[in-house]
């Protein structure tokens, strides 16, 4: 009986973490720290940037992603990836383009050199992100280069633990969730230090929670923490 029991616990509980949680991702919904002022800033003032292409340059889960789905909805952006035979450039010269990932994505130095130049030609903008500055995408085609040199590239730092803090009850509200302070403590000090992190522990929590009828406490941020690679141990 207690085996058939806790057979049907885990697939109750498999049941309920199938279930997602959106992540907000308004402007309304971003905690602006020193870190991320500058790209910010930079996203806010658009249509008036400083050069038509800007590079959001930054570590895993630093909030570039969030910032560009941010941008993307404020200019009319549309989304595009320049690699060889794509249409890259002619979508360039109709109106703003996000290029994400680019390094980790790749792409074709010439698709991306006439998306430059369409951008440029046309009065348009792009956005890219990144988690390396251009100079270290392994860019071979001489004119690129002097094309994404003229860039405005600004950089984001990783998130201090301040700001983690914050987000992780911000998230924690998202879902009419509140826990210690304490608590917060306890999974910031013990968590990788990213913002993606951040996200994927309070889905995890309220989840699991939520499948076995619980509250959130030290016990069950422990479980997670270690099934995401962060050992909990200690006080």
């Amino acid at each position: 009986m207690t085996e058939t029991r806790e057979r049907e616990r885990r697939q109750n509980e498999q049941l309920s973490l199938q279930f997602t949680h959106d992540a907000a991702r308004s402007r309304d919904d971003l905690l602006v720290s020193e870190r991320l002022a500058a790209a910010v800033a930079i996203v806010d003032e658009w249509p008036a940037w400083p050069s038509p292409v800007v590079v959001l340059a930054g570590p895993v889960g630093s909030g570039k992603s969030h910032l560009a789905h941010i941008w993307r909805e404020k200019a009319g952006a549309a989304d595009i990836h320049p690699v060889a035979g794509s249409n890259a450039a002619a979508v360039a010269a109709s109106g703003p383009v996000l290029f994400e990932d680019a390094e980790r994505r790749g792409f074709d130095d010439a698709e991306l050199f006439h998306v430059i130049n369409s951008v440029r030609e046309n009065g348009h903008t792009l956005l890219m992100t990144s988690r390396l500055w251009p100079v270290s995408w392994g860019v071979t085609l001489p004119d690129l280069k002097s094309r994404l040199k003229a860039a405005t590239v600004v950089e984001i730092g990783e998130p201090d633990e301040d700001l983690l803090a914050q987000v992780i009850v911000k998230l924690f509200a998202d879902r009419q969730l509140y826990i210690d302070d304490k608590l917060v403590g306890y999974i910031v000090n013990r968590m990788e230090r990213s913002l993606g992190a951040a996200q994927a522990i309070v889905d995890r929590l309220d989840r699991l929670a939520l499948a076995r009828g619980t509250r959130i406490t030290r016990p069950l941020a422990a479980e997670v923490l270690n099934d995401f690679g962060n050992p909990a141990g200690g006080d």
